[in-house]
């Protein structure tokens, strides 16, 4: 049987999730921190209930040549790079190709940069509580690269908070930062827009007035 979705809008889930994360409300250092596009609304919503600073990291995922929505790998902002290695190899993809899909994956990355960025200072999160909030997780490539960039800018403690995402995702994740929040792990997983109502594209203009 078919489940129902389990929210109406990222901007729910983000009220949802915002709420399960109380426990930060009112402390000093905490900044979170969006993975755009879909994670922008919902991140909106986690700093509105937790009256902290919205901010936004750009990642690029690269996805696998014919099957763009599942990451073979993914790039965030200063550099970090995560690769499944064992999707790279069922694929039977080059090193060359490989190589081929990080340039393009990088020009994505410095497009977003200007657009989400713009005239932004450099994230600085030095010494900071960093919450990381995208809409869901599937392979968690996406993430991985975002908590390796802010473990660069020497971050105190991250925090992974999403909607939805399955088990696995999690589990591995769970090893990498110290905490996860997610609201539910179905299983089947069924990917992450099985679990919206409303999980229509978010534009970059969307992205723009959240930040502003």
């Amino acid at each position: 049987m078919r489940r129902r979705p389990q929210f109406r809008d990222r901007n729910q889930a983000g009220e949802l999730l915002g709420d399960r994360l109380r426990s930060y409300l009112g402390r000093e250092g905490i900044c979170v921190v969006a993975l755009p596009r879909g994670g922008v609304p919902v991140a909106a919503a986690v700093a509105r209930r937790l009256a902290a600073p919205l901010e936004v990291l750009p990642v690029a995922k690269l996805g696998l040549p014919g099957q763009e929505e599942l990451a073979l790998g993914a790039l965030a902002h200063g550099g970090a790079l995560i690769v499944n290695a064992d999707v790279v190899a069922a694929a039977g993809l080059a090193p060359a190709r490989v190589a081929q899909l990080r340039e393009t994956g990088e020009a994505e990355l410095a497009r977003r940069s200007r657009r989400y960025r713009g005239g932004r200072p450099p994230l600085d999160v030095t010494g900071r509580t960093v919450i990381l909030v995208d809409d869901g997780l599937a392979t968690g490539a996406t993430m991985r690269a975002a908590v390796l960039a802010v473990r660069a800018g020497a971050a105190e403690r991250i925090v992974v908070a999403v909607p939805v995402a399955p088990r696995s995702t999690l589990q591995t994740l769970g090893a990498e930062v110290d905490e996860v929040v997610c609201l539910i792990a179905p299983e089947p997983f069924r990917g992450v827009g099985a679990w919206y109502a409303d999980f229509g594209q978010v534009s970059d203009e969307t992205v723009g007035a959240l930040l502003g």
